[in-house]
């Protein structure tokens, strides 16, 4: 049996948090167990050679101060002393750099562990000084540089990040955690949609175009804000302006920007500034004011990258003033602009589960569970027209890819018109008034979201239309409607929706709704109060009108989850199966315990019976909020533990364990005791392990979550016998497909998109082989193969687990295979699985995308797919 050190809970916290650094236990034992080291200088045989060279005399103090730190420096580390030991190690490292091959294990060991615990003290500046100090000594380390680029990573120095993990890939280019961590920074650094975007030939087109036109008409001095790639900057250029500027904040996108202009014959000609507009000043920046600026600073919901703000400022100290008139000489004075020159906003009321289901509880059971006691439950994007720090003002979907799709449930409407080139109007649009609005109800359906699109009007002749039926490299901004039940639109309904630009944020709220002369406010309903849907509208309507005198006084429970944590809690087929699964593991291990009662029966003795009598043990290490481990205290004679650890989440837990009649004494939050470094979970015997260990083993992106074979290898450690990881086992599933879609959204194909500007060469550096966050089911594809099982990961037994294997797959129609697709069905155990494919899922799919498309002729079927 395993000593009680085991149940630490900063063990349990190896389970929970992403595994960074080798975390062997077994060092270079003989570390441990020499007292002292011969010095390699030290040997006594002559060297023979043309010329005798005279030999560095030893330095016994010199040796003894080497001899005695290092000795020191194991027994820190055997006592968990990691910062004395890391001193240790500098010295002798420094004073006797032979020992660096011999030591290096030890020492990365030693800073990975001391980096710990001073960023849990939050001794940033030091943990970085320790690092840079590692770093003089093992230059070249590429574990080292992967570190130090995750430890930037978790502190949002993306860009130094990305310039470590790339150095540590070209130490080890097959160095599998440095090129996953650039990929991921990666996605930071350089977002998917500038693929897309640089992609859409139509928006760039016309974007050259009012460029050019603007030019031609006498702006000869252009600004581009938020220049990206430069590409805007370059159609001013190209189109004859004399001078021109350009700002990017991102390092790697100004850095990128200046490659760009470069190898298009324009680094002369085009300057480049890397700070915010909202910092320059004339002439400190830039020698006087411009006549034209280009920005494309807008989101899905417009002003979200704060275009208002730039522009204010712009019109105010980097602009030459809006049009006048003529001077007194009769002549057009030089006057400012700014493109776009505007935009209209426009909106329609939806009906989506998809969107409904990431944004409030919509089943009233989840693995057996009442949710009835849960309180107000929904995503942290709020709707409401007061601005609230703590909430999103909207999130984003691309409504033509959504499963399920979605049905409008009035016409579109105007909710604002917005003039760029009227800095009195950019000024007055937080002071607004609050606009209501009264939209016919066309159709029936459940009020899910208000989604909100835009027209950016470039100049008089060229527009770019941002709507859910365009094909624009765009989302379209949502707004969810949150009452936990939802609401029924019926036609002849009025939906009053208020509009409003508070803090320079669009802001849309369904307030009311006017039912046969009535108005209903939609704030006001409480879950029993109005239900989803009543064939007897009399009754309907008398609800809700009793719904406004009752006393509204009384302050709800209110928890804020994330998106994918409000879709995994209305996933009830992967609750039901951990039901059933856990279920049937307890009724196992009840059996076996009693089967161990009646064999001891002639031989008495308390240990089977201490055993029997005491509750199984179930770890819940999934991340976010879950409510496994109160499925698993369901069952009956368990105690569980939740790794949830945001005090809001757990008091819905213990709210839920009452009314679902589960003993709080049943339910424990292991990670309230990491606070005390010896902090132990109490165990009624020493002796007794885990019943079961519940790994997260899916990102919702759709990938497999790092280091999860470290996990479970630890896992089956700290299991009792006959108890279970779950899931037991992933097998993971892929398919041949034609995706010009995935193709456009992961790398610039090509000069024809981008105007003929060089662009692709070096925006394709940051291109990403794994696509993430893809939904199969809405991906525009063909479909060349069946699906096909690529790789078995199995948690339970890692003997059967194999390094590659090469898959030969069927093709089943001609074509260019442009991605492969690939998702997971996880197995509980051999009989009870779910899948990360279904449309309940709250898991994403990723793809592989190839660089080089692969043709596939019918005379040449077979294909094989080397898996790693």
């Amino acid at each position: 049996m395993f000593p009680s050190e085991l149940f630490s809970a900063r063990t349990l916290v190896l389970l929970n948090a992403p595994l960074k650094h080798p975390r062997s236990l077994f060092l270079n034992i003989s570390l441990w167990t020499k007292p002292a080291y011969r010095m390699p200088n030290t040997s006594t045989r002559q060297k023979h050679g043309r010329r005798t060279r005279r030999r560095r005399r030893a330095d016994p103090a010199r040796n003894e101060l080497v001899s005695s730190s290092l000795e020191s420096a194991q027994q820190c580390l055997f006592n968990q002393d990691y910062g004395t030991a890391f001193a240790h190690y500098l010295l002798v490292l420094n004073l006797a750099p032979v020992f660096k091959d011999f030591a290096r294990e030890s020492f990365r060991f030693t800073l990975f562990k001391w980096a710990e615990e001073l960023d849990s003290l939050g001794r940033i500046q030091y943990l970085f000084d320790c690092y840079e100090q590692a770093l003089e000594l093992f230059p070249d380390d590429e574990v080292i540089l992967n570190s130090m680029g995750e430890h930037l990573f978790r502190m949002g120095f993306r860009d130094e990040a990305a310039g470590y993990f790339h150095k540590a890939l070209k130490m080890r280019p097959d160095y599998p955690e440095a090129r996953e961590n650039f990929y991921r920074v990666a996605n930071w650094l350089v977002e998917r949609w500038h693929f897309f975007m640089l992609n859409d030939h139509g928006r760039n087109q016309k974007y050259q175009q009012a460029i050019q036109k603007a030019v031609q008409k006498g702006c000869n001095t252009v600004l581009d804000i938020g220049t990206g790639t430069g590409i805007l900057g370059m159609c001013a250029k190209k189109a004859g302006a004399a001078e021109v500027y350009a700002c990017e904040l991102s390092k790697t996108m100004y850095e990128l920007a200046c490659e760009v202009v470069s190898a298009n014959g324009m680094d002369g000609s085009i300057k480049i500034l890397h700070m915010k507009s909202l910092e320059m000043e004339v002439p400190k920046d830039i020698p006087h004011r411009v006549s034209l600026v280009v920005t494309e600073t807008v989101d899905a919901g417009l002003f979200g990258e704060g275009i208002i703000e730039s522009l204010i400022h712009a019109w105010h100290h980097l602009l030459l003033p809006p049009k006048r008139g003529e001077n007194e000489f009769g002549e057009q004075s030089a006057t400012g602009r700014v493109i776009p020159a505007g935009a209209t906003v426009f909106g329609m009321a939806v009906e989506c589960t998809e969107i409904r289901r990431h944004h409030r509880l919509c089943v009233t059971k989840v693995g057996g569970l009442s949710m009835a006691a849960a309180g107000e439950l929904h995503s942290p994007v709020s709707c409401s027209s007061e601005p609230d720090d703590s909430m999103e003002p909207y999130t984003t979907e691309r409504l033509s890819r959504l499963p399920g799709g979605y049905k409008p449930l009035t016409e579109p409407f105007t909710a604002l018109n917005i003039d760029f080139n009227n800095v009195q109007e950019l000024e007055g649009l937080s002071s607004r008034e609050v606009q209501e609005i009264r939209l016919p109800v066309i159709q029936q359906g459940e009020l899910d979201a208000l989604a909100v699109w835009f027209q950016l009007h470039l100049d008089e002749e060229n527009s770019l239309s941002t709507g859910p039926q365009e094909d624009t490299c765009w989302e379209q901004a949502i707004y969810p409607f949150h009452s936990a039940k939802g609401f029924v639109l019926k036609p002849r309904d009025e939906l009053i929706v208020e509009v409003s630009c508070r803090d320079a944020y669009l802001r849309l709220c369904s307030v009311a709704v006017l039912r046969d002369g009535h108005k209903i406010r939609l704030d006001k309903l409480m879950d029993s109060q109005y239900p989803v849907s009543n064939p007897n509208p009399e009754a309907e309507l008398c609800s809700a009108l009793a719904c406004l005198q009752t006393d509204q006084s009384q302050a709800r429970d209110f928890c804020m989850l994330e998106c994918s944590e409000m879709a995994l809690l209305n996933n009830q087929d992967y609750h039901q199966s951990f039901c059933t699964a856990l279920a049937k593991l307890i009724s196992q291990l009840k059996v076996k315990c009693q089967n161990q009662e009646r064999g001891s029966a002639f031989q008495p003795g308390p240990a089977v019976a201490t055993r029997c009598a005491s509750p199984f043990y179930v770890l819940d290490v999934s991340e976010g909020f879950s409510l496994l481990s109160l499925i698993a205290a369901s069952q009956g004679h368990v105690k569980a533990f939740s790794s949830v650890e945001k005090k809001k989440q757990q008091e819905v837990l213990k709210r839920l364990a009452r009314s679902n009649n589960i003993s709080e004494q049943h339910l424990e939050f292991w990670l309230n005791n990491t606070e005390d470094e010896q902090g132990m979970l109490q165990r009624p015997s020493r002796e007794k392990l885990w019943s079961a260990i519940i790994l997260d083993c899916v990102e919702t992106c759709g990938l497999i979550r790092q280091k999860l074979m470290e996990k479970a290898s630890l896992a089956r450690c700290l299991l009792e016998e006959g108890g279970r990881i779950f899931p037991g086992k992933i097998v993971v599933y892929g398919m041949l497909v034609e995706s010009e879609t995935l193709l456009l959204e992961s790398a610039v194909q090509g000069q024809e998109p981008t105007l003929g500007f060089n662009i692709a060469p070096f925006i394709n550096q940051f291109t990403v082989p794994v696509h993430v966050f893809l939904d199969f089911s809405t991906l525009e594809c063909r479909h060349l193969s069946e699906s096909v099982e690529l790789f078995v990961l199995n948690l339970m037994d890692a003997n059967a687990n194999y390094i590659n294997r090469e898959v030969k797959v069927q093709a089943t129609s001609a074509g260019r295979i442009t991605a492969i697709p690939f998702w997971y069905h996880i197995y509980l155990d051999e009989e009870i699985s779910v899948s990360t494919l279904g449309q309940a899922s709250h898991w994403k799919q990723a793809a592989v995308v190839l660089q080089q498309p692969l043709e596939i002729i019918l005379q040449k079927k077979m294909l094989g797919v080397n898996c790693m």
